[in-house]
């Protein structure tokens, strides 16, 4: 390797580690403050914290590469520029594209190294962290119970609650729970206006307090039909006070290292997507032919074909209804209004299974994508960076840090944006991935095309000129028309 290339690389490798490893830790401290309320003052140890947050670093790793190579290729080659080295360096005969060719190695380089760790390591530190998440909230299953909602996490119990408050959020307002635990559906319920978690740390129960409520069960046999269900007794009571001792046994006896969820679509390497999207995507059009078989025989589609076994077409007139009486055409008209609203109600119903299949399924798709589109940002970003710098001139962590934060930002944006969009199935999986790459492209080509031709940023004469030629032309024509 010769001098200038390791001059270059030193002069690169220097502001990218710290730029890097400053952008890390930030992306870590705002993962932290949102899981704050999650790992504060919940009695969790500092060991696990530190897996939490170690597994955090590995997630937001190729989030923060990217955003290093972009601002350290500003900031060097902006230095390089500014120190005139650039200048002496041309004045030798080597050309910008010369001495540049090392930097675009490395960003190569950190483009195949983003990759592997979106597909193998990013992957790993999702489902533990996840894994680690579920685990801690069965070891406190307080901290599962989310208000709002029916909570399913504790097995044999349903509960919802209106509000968490209070010191470590042990106070609940207008608390419903549904006992399950008799196995006979939910004939057990519970209501109360107020309730408080009085359990303590390594209990083998969630004790609840409950203030002020109402208790009600219906007393049912196991082999009760349905119908002489609702003929069997009942008891309900109001009561002041009434504390509910849950068994969460089973929670203790997991470890937090278990990992019993592996199959998320962010968990999964590019290998195990591209063999998960075909049986995502006939299982899709088996539910979709599914539904389509089902309308068809609401509707007594099928019976239109055999109009022309039944009845002659010579027969008919033109309006099908004038082959009735009065009589016959109210009812073909109510029947016809009555399977209508029953589809309209029925794809209203379905709606959201609907989307909800075919999300997950767009899940898959975009993520695998998405693991090739963002691997090249490192490579993307740097071709836009590096020339910039050499444009402006500038050095140092002020101009170059406000330009490299615009720049990512507009990325991640149309990133995200895009992904959203396929998300909602608004664009193909493949177009919402490369969306960013495809919006930024033509600027990268742009900036190095006026770097390597030594222009700058905008070339404001060269506006101006076009301008006056404009309106030159405007007052010429002009002159012509009036001497004609």
């Amino acid at each position: 390797m010769k001098k200038l290339d390791r001059y270059i690389l030193k002069s690169f490798l220097i502001p990218f580690l710290a730029t890097f490893f400053i952008i890390l830790f930030v992306l870590v401290m705002q993962a932290l403050w949102l899981a704050f309320d999650d790992l504060a003052g919940k009695g969790i140890s500092i060991l696990i914290i530190l897996k939490f947050l170690w597994y955090t670093t590995l997630i937001v790793a190729p989030q923060a590469l990217p955003i290093g190579i972009l601002l350290s290729s500003i900031m060097t080659l902006g230095s390089l520029s500014e120190n005139y080295e650039f200048a002496a360096t041309k004045s030798a005969g080597v050309s910008l594209q010369r001495m540049v060719r090392p930097l675009v190695f490395f960003a190569i380089l950190m483009s195949s190294i983003n990759f592997v760790f979106l597909d193998y390591i990013y992957p790993y530190a999702i489902m533990k962290q996840i894994n680690l998440k579920i685990n801690i909230r069965k070891k406190q299953p307080a901290l599962a119970l989310v208000p709002g909602s029916f909570n399913t996490e504790i097995p044999n119990y349903q509960i919802k609650f209106d509000e968490k408050y209070g010191e470590d959020d042990k106070l609940l307002k207008n608390v419903l729970i549904y006992d399950l635990s008799a196995g006979r559906g939910n004939n057990k319920i519970i209501s109360a206006k107020n309730g408080e978690f009085i359990s303590e740390e390594g209990s083998k129960y969630l004790t609840l307090r409950l203030k002020d409520g109402h208790f009600f069960e219906h007393h049912v046999k196991n082999r009760t039909a349905y119908k002489e269900r609702f003929r069997m007794k009942s008891s309900n009571a109001d009561f002041d006070e009434y504390t509910i001792n849950i068994d969460i046994s089973s929670f203790n006896n997991d470890s937090l290292d278990d990992t019993k969820h592996k199959n998320n679509f962010n968990m999964l390497s590019s290998k195990q997507l591209r063999d998960t999207l075909p049986k995502l995507k006939v299982s899709y059009d088996e539910y979709v032919a599914t539904r389509a078989r089902s309308l068809y025989l609401n509707t007594s589609a099928n019976k239109l074909y055999e109009y022309p076994d039944s009845l002659k077409l010579t027969d008919l007139k033109g309006n099908i209804l004038d082959n009735f009486d009065l009589e016959s055409k109210l009812e073909v008209l109510n029947n016809s209004i009555s399977k209508i609203d029953r589809s309209i109600n029925n794809f209203t119903a379905n709606k959201g299974s609907f989307k909800h299949q075919r999300k997950i399924m767009n899940l898959y798709d975009i993520e695998y994508h998405n693991r090739f589109a963002f691997s090249l940002s490192c490579l993307l970003l740097f071709f836009i960076g590096a020339p910039l710098g050499s444009i402006i001139r500038k050095g140092g962590m002020g101009l170059p840090m406000i330009l490299a934060i615009a720049i990512y930002v507009s990325y991640f944006f149309s990133n995200t944006f895009g992904r959203n969009m396929a998300e909602e199935s608004s664009i193909s999986a493949i177009g919402g991935s490369w969306l960013a790459v495809a919006l930024m492209l033509p600027l990268a080509i742009i900036l190095t095309t006026r770097a390597t031709q030594d222009k700058g940023l905008f070339d404001i004469n060269s506006l101006f000129v076009r301008i006056g030629n404009f309106f030159k032309k405007i007052f010429f024509n002009k002159e012509e028309n009036s001497d004609t």
